[in-house]
């Protein structure tokens, strides 16, 4: 009869989650005992920027994906980039070791006192198997829940002596084999009365949420956009981690603004809005005001029953995201509006001393290749960002959607190791970069390539944004003084520079995104929030 271990190895080799990211200790050495040649461990080395490598891998493959943390202290390490994946709906089986089974209730060095609660509230399912026996069933059950709609992350603890008990070969092979299948269509009715709808509404919108990017709906939101003629939004930037439209689009008019009267007052113009793959809305600050003007109506469609449940506002269909949005697709008619002006280039960046932030983004979208994909986490210039490089390509941009800092580095490592072939690019601030500033050395450590641009402000911005918003005075800890990201990259063996202005910048980042392996620029800039 087969072990646990060989039992559950072949379960992940089934459902292809042959890439685990981990950061081992002593109650995980038996489950990672003869370690498989077809598998690959990515070390990290800290919980935090495993579980952030694991995160952006998750998404950029859209497969479930492994994650190996060390017991009760290295998942509470790992908590907040647990909570960024739960917002991203990326799927992640977590699983952790624990005690040997003789020690649990002597709550020998180790014990997770309550293993199963600990990850709550921030994971979909959470378990630990009453026998040994169980877990390749427990483990399938994860990663099947992990996939299922709502993505999300899910946590199970073994019990380090499991690992070599013996399982039943039918009983085991039951857990292997099976699969489990979770896309499902919007009812044929309910379509029908939307694409009514949304034909006879005299300026209807679209709101492209992330979830349009993750469900593989890209080209069919385009596809809707034109034929009906739709001015398109980009949902809020604090919860949008990935894009919903091509940014370059001639329909698209730019991101909402994420407080409630200011995003109301943008959609009061249009009589319809049709919100698609994103929750209403991932409101932040608290700005009051009308939740939707009086002569508005919505109706958004998600694959997450929590997200419809919740929402202030509005109608809600709970349907896979690409299959409803083709439904709709092939229900209306071609529309006769007149077509959305495009929004204008952006104005040239102002000469300044040090740059402003889009001034520095205007040198990468120089330098940015056609199927290069950016992890951003400078929460003080995403707008800008976003307005200089137009990301008009599915797949290519990724942020924390939980607004958890500890995202973007951790994260661009674990796209990059899932897109080797597609150059990623990493732009963070100086503070956001400490967060797990030790995926520099996973990058290294397991080659890849990618290139990080750190703006150094010297302050956190983004911070003092909101103390202006909330009429804060006098906080402490609001300045950077003496990062040097140049030097910390140096000694984790990332070749790093610092680059003087934005004249060669370029010409820089260009040699840095062709090079084989990791890269980090630095670059001052001018302190304050950049929303050009």
């Amino acid at each position: 009869m087969p072990s646990v271990r060989e039992a559950s190895f072949d379960l992940f080799r089934a459902l292809g989650m042959t890439t685990m990211f981990g950061n081992p200790g002593s109650t995980e050495l038996p489950m990672l005992a003869g370690f498989p040649d077809d598998f690959d461990y990515v070390l990290g080395l800290q919980e935090a920027a495993v579980v952030g490598m694991a995160d952006g891998y998750a998404q950029a493959t859209g497969r479930p994906t492994l994650v190996n943390l060390h017991t009760a202290p290295g998942v509470g390490n790992a908590m907040g980039a647990i909570f960024n994946a739960q917002a991203n709906h990326s799927p992640l089986v977590i699983t952790a070791g624990q005690q040997a089974r003789a020690q649990m209730t002597l709550q020998a060095n180790l014990t997770n006192r309550d293993a199963a609660r600990l990850p709550h509230p921030l994971v979909k399912w959470s378990y630990e198997v009453p026998r040994a026996e169980d877990v390749p069933l427990a483990l399938a059950r994860a990663a099947h829940l992990a996939a299922l709609p709502p993505r999300g992350p899910v946590f199970v603890s073994v019990p380090m002596d499991d690992w070599d008990v013996e399982v039943d070969e039918s009983y085991a092979g039951h857990a292997i084999a099976r699969t489990v299948q979770g896309r499902a269509g919007a009812d044929p009715e309910s379509v029908k009365a939307l694409a009514d709808r949304l034909a006879k509404a005299s300026n209807p919108a679209l709101a492209a949420g992330p979830d349009i990017d993750a469900s593989g709906a890209w080209d069919v939101a385009v596809a809707l956009a034109e034929r009906q003629r739709l001015p398109v939004y980009a949902t809020p930037a604090p919860g949008g981690g990935r894009l919903g439209f091509p940014e370059g689009h001639p329909n698209f008019q730019g991101v909402l603004p994420p407080a409630i009267g200011p995003l109301a007052e943008t959609l009061s113009g249009h009589d319809l809005v049709l919100v698609a793959g994103s929750s209403v809305f991932p409101y932040y600050p608290y700005i009051p005001g009308e939740l939707l003007g009086p002569n508005t109506e919505l109706v958004a469609i998600t694959s997450d029953p929590d997200e419809a449940a919740r929402a202030p506002m509005g109608e809600a269909i709970v349907a896979d995201v690409k299959l409803t949005l083709e439904a709709l697709l092939e229900a209306v008619p071609e529309s006769e509006r007149d077509a959305p002006d495009a929004r204008p280039d952006p104005e040239p960046p102002p000469d300044a001393d040090p740059p402003q932030p889009g001034a520095v983004f205007a040198a990468l979208a120089e330098a940015f290749p056609e199927d290069g994909i950016v992890v951003l986490e400078s929460p003080s210039s995403t707008l800008s960002l976003r307005n200089r490089l137009r990301i008009s390509r599915p797949g290519s941009y990724f942020f924390g959607a939980g607004g958890g800092l500890g995202f973007g580095l951790a994260a661009a490592v674990g796209v990059q190791i899932a897109q080797p072939k597609r150059p990623v690019v990493c732009v963070l601030g100086e503070g956001s970069m400490q967060y797990a500033v030790t995926a520099l050395w996973s990058a290294v450590a397991h080659e890849a390539p990618v290139t990080v641009l750190v703006l150094r402000n010297s302050e956190y911005a983004i911070l003092k944004w909101f103390a202006e918003m909330e009429g804060v005075e006098g906080a402490p800890g609001l300045d950077l003084p003496a990062l040097d990201s140049v030097a910390v990259a140096g000694a984790y063996g990332v070749k790093a520079a610092r680059a003087d202005g934005v004249g060669n910048l370029g010409a820089t980042l260009a040699d840095a995104i062709a090079s084989s392996e990791p890269r980090l620029i630095e670059v001052a800039v001018e302190p304050g929030m950049a929303l050009d």
